[in-house]
């Protein structure tokens, strides 16, 4: 429960500013780098907390890969009013 606290709230304060500094990057990779920024924020999660633990850089990658397929889900589930 901690760890998706923390990691909200680092995706609603943190996520915002590091996608507007990286737009020219987002742009030049069609949205790809967007998933090394969702990495970047688990890995800030982890070094925040000691209650979630990520080995490396790929991990951090792969959860955050799961992370965009699971918020792409619950926006067509739930769609955007």
């Amino acid at each position: 429960m901690i760890v998706a606290v923390l990691l909200g709230l680092i995706n609603t304060f943190v996520r915002p500013v590091v996608k507007l500094f990286s737009l020219p990057l987002n742009i030049v990779t069609l949205g790809l780098f967007s998933l090394v920024i969702n990495a970047l924020m688990v890995l800030l999660c982890d070094w925040f907390t000691d209650h979630m633990t990520v080995d490396g850089f790929v991990p951090a990658l792969l959860f955050g890969i799961v992370l965009a397929v699971v918020n792409w889900v619950l926006h067509l589930v739930v769609g955007k009013k």
